[in-house]
């Protein structure tokens, strides 16, 4: 008999042991830096506990865990803008447990991410369809603080925190996106062809003052030089008068203008490709150039006389 009780014994020792050894680890638990503890006793809430060893009653209590945590949730909303153009929003949010509501954030929701969705999803539907689609893309960051408004502000009753809900872009329909393109590509295209209309209009602006500037001082230039002509067939005029006594002002304009003629001749003859030039070479010849000359400014003279008197 005791021989037969004494293995019987052991077993009832060995499970004993297993017995206390699961309930002391059911016992202790460890709550982590980043996470708060609830305890429910015998199904209801019961106490909050921080990071750091705790202990349970045994078989009477229970723990779980709240992550405190900054986390992130990314959703995306298709909506239509005010101008009928079917869009995708992507939008991210960042969230975190309020560390004095864990009971709210615990208890209160059982899917905070559904619930954060189903909000940003009725804030978005709530301000895009008023937009046009440009007037979307260029109120990008005033969506994002309208959406984060409207959450935190729902949300914080929850025990969350909202951080931050970026829109982070607006991908309208692939056609949609083409046909803006070439929109922007016809715009650009537009304004490059009128500033290099006005570019050429500003050259031969320019050109055409430079022109205008060159002929003026051409013009000043020939006056100029024929003013110095004058001047100088003054002096000679007046320096062969007084060498010469008895001359007249006709016996020295006549010289002077036999003189440029042979002149004029001369520089004819040595410039290159020109034509062959018939003169007579009688010795009487230079005396009647001199008499043709004059005759010609006498009656050049003559027709500018009749032509002052006509005009008055």
């Amino acid at each position: 008999m005791e021989a037969s009780g004494f293995p019987f014994a052991g077993i009832i020792l060995v499970i004993l042991g297993l017995i206390a050894l699961f309930t002391l680890l059911k016992t202790l638990y460890t709550v982590r830096t980043s996470q708060a503890g609830v305890v429910e006793r015998f199904g209801k809430f019961h106490r909050i506990v921080r990071p750091g060893l705790h202990v349970l009653i045994p078989y009477g209590e229970r723990v779980f865990f709240v992550d405190l945590q900054v986390q992130q949730a990314q959703f995306s909303v298709e909506t239509k803008t005010r101008d009928n153009v079917f869009v995708q929003i992507p939008v991210s949010v960042q969230y975190q447990v309020v560390d004095d509501k864990i009971f709210d954030a615990f208890y209160r929701l059982s899917r905070p991410q559904k619930q954060i969705e189903s909000f940003v999803f009725n804030s978005i539907l709530g301000h895009v369809p008023k937009l046009t689609l440009d007037e979307t893309f260029e109120q990008m960051s005033g969506i994002s603080i309208a959406v984060k408004t409207e959450l935190d502000h729902t949300m914080h009753d929850f025990g969350f925190n909202i951080l931050t809900a970026l829109v982070t872009d607006i991908i309208p329909d692939s056609k949609v996106k083409e046909a803006m393109n070439d929109i922007n590509a016809a715009q650009r295209s537009q304004v490059a062809a009128m500033a290099r209309g006005e570019a050429d209009k500003i050259l031969k602006v320019k050109q055409a003052e430079a022109e205008a500037e060159s002929k003026a001082l051409q013009g000043r230039g020939i006056a100029a030089e024929r003013q110095a002509i004058i001047d100088g067939l003054r002096a000679s005029i007046e320096h062969f008068r007084e060498a010469v006594p008895g001359a007249t002002a006709e016996d020295v304009m006549a010289l002077v203008l036999l003189t440029q003629y042979f002149d004029t001749l001369k520089d004819i003859g040595i410039r290159s490709g020109t034509n062959t030039l018939f003169l007579p070479n009688n010795p009487g010849a230079a005396n009647d150039f001199l008499q043709q000359i004059l005759a010609g400014l006498k009656a050049g003279t003559h027709r500018g006389t009749m032509s002052e008197s006509v005009t008055k």
